[in-house]
């Protein structure tokens, strides 16, 4: 055998060892699950549940940081700049992976250079709601309000560029309702600001709005999804109130590029289990998603194939990038 030949072996048996070894060992400290948007939506709390569960399984403490900001970009950031150790995870959206790129001329990650994917966990549909003081019960009916007020009705959602954004600019051309859009920071302070009264509706994800629906401080108008919400059984969707769209938007789990295979696979068989048993598509549901749960390589097919068909919702909704 040539010198080169063993070189080369040496270097493969060295490559092989580490990543065994990194498998075996892993974890041997806490793990830091990054939650790119403020405590009170469904990010933040389908993490927290997650690393309570994780944490469990893993033997290490799963620990949520939150780090919102821009659509989920401030955290998105943080994340790309950090080793892919195997320590540091990202939950993220189609808000974030898919939407960014079309409304904003520049964004700070590349989201199939910067990341690996691990899982895509759950379906996120959106739910149009309105406080009970409006009187309203359909959609109809908001849209004849909101005429009778154009131009000075406002709409609410977590970000710019989210999902919730563009579902309500959809509305908005679609039946010329000249609305204002006003972005916060997160699902968790648009809701409470049309819970107050502050702001008359927003669209946004069922775990922000489920409680308040439930409790009487919500009136739902519809939702999101092709098929009826499960826990609003009475709420029609968007296409039976008359509008031929059907995008419902999803959630996942990412790693920083170059984090172990191997480390990704665990993390990711883990979550899977974690969302199909029966108690925790029950859970998932209670956060407003829809338990799926891939593989790597069925959450990259999915980022492939189905980020165009929300560039076409962008342009339709008429968002110019900034």
């Amino acid at each position: 055998m040539s010198k080169k030949s063993v070189v080369a072996l040496a270097g493969a048996l060295i490559l092989f060892a580490s990543s065994a070894f990194a498998q075996a060992a892993w974890p041997n400290k806490p793990i830091r699950l990054v939650a790119p948007y403020p405590p009170g939506g469904q990010t933040d709390v389908v993490s927290r549940y997650f690393a309570e569960k994780l944490s469990g399984v893993l033997g290490q403490q799963v620990i949520v940081d939150n780090k919102p900001g821009a659509n989920g970009m401030v955290g998105m950031e943080i994340v790309k700049n950090l080793p892919g150790d195997g320590y540091t995870f990202v939950y993220v959206n189609s808000s974030m992976m898919c939407i960014n790129p079309y409304v904003y001329k520049k964004i700070p990650y590349d989201g199939f250079k910067d990341f690996m994917p691990v899982t895509q966990h759950g379906l996120a549909p959106l739910a149009m709601v309105v406080p009970p003081s409006l009187g309203i019960k359909s959609v109809k009916e908001f849209v004849a309000w909101a005429r009778e007020r154009k131009g000075k009705v406002n709409f609410a959602s977590f970000g710019n560029g989210s999902s919730s954004h563009i579902w309500g600019e959809m509305l908005n051309q679609a039946e010329k309702l000249d609305m204002t859009h006003v972005p916060y920071k997160g699902a968790g302070p648009a809701v409470q600001d049309v819970i107050a009264g502050h702001i008359p509706m927003t669209i946004q994800d069922l775990a922000a709005t489920g409680g308040a629906i439930n409790g009487g401080k919500l009136t739902p108008l519809a939702v999101t999804s092709a098929q009826r919400w499960p826990r609003l059984p009475n709420v029609p969707t968007f296409e039976e109130a008359g509008y031929k769209i059907n995008l419902t938007g999803w959630n996942g789990i990412m790693a920083p590029a170059g984090t172990p295979k191997e480390i990704v696979e665990r993390m990711s068989a883990e979550i899977r289990k974690l969302v199909q048993t029966p108690e925790g598509k029950e859970k998932l549901l209670d956060m407003g998603l829809i338990a799926t749960g891939t593989t790597p390589a069925e959450m990259t097919e999915i980022m492939k194939t189905g980020c165009a068909a929300w560039g076409d919702a962008v342009k339709r909704a008429g968002v110019e990038p900034e």
